[in-house]
């Protein structure tokens, strides 16, 4: 595990149904439920992100993906469309000078 995570103890099954035993199992597992779920703190002095994704498409909400030179938080109400950007024209001018 990446996150110096103690792995919980899940004990090995008796030969007949064991009441004790059930609930070692699920304390086992609601520990480990616990710990993927919480995200853990982190602290760098130095940090380097490579080939971060430059739209938010398809992302979970707190994935960092970058957008004209700048990291972003991926957010549920905020969408970074792919393509985002548009040109646009009208009509003409014409300037003469005498």
């Amino acid at each position: 595990m990446s996150r110096n995570l103690v792995r919980p103890y899940f004990p090995v099954p008796p030969q007949n149904y064991d009441q004790k035993y059930f609930a070692e199992v699920v304390r086992s597992f609601s520990i480990y439920l616990e710990q993927v779920q919480n995200p853990g703190e982190g602290r760098n002095t130095f940090l380097v992100l490579t080939n971060l994704q430059t739209d938010d498409v398809g992302l979970e909400t707190g994935t960092l993906f970058q957008q004209d030179g700048f990291v972003k938080i991926t957010l549920t109400n905020t969408p970074h469309v792919r393509g985002l950007g548009s040109i646009g024209q009208v009509g003409s001018a014409t300037v003469s000078t005498l």
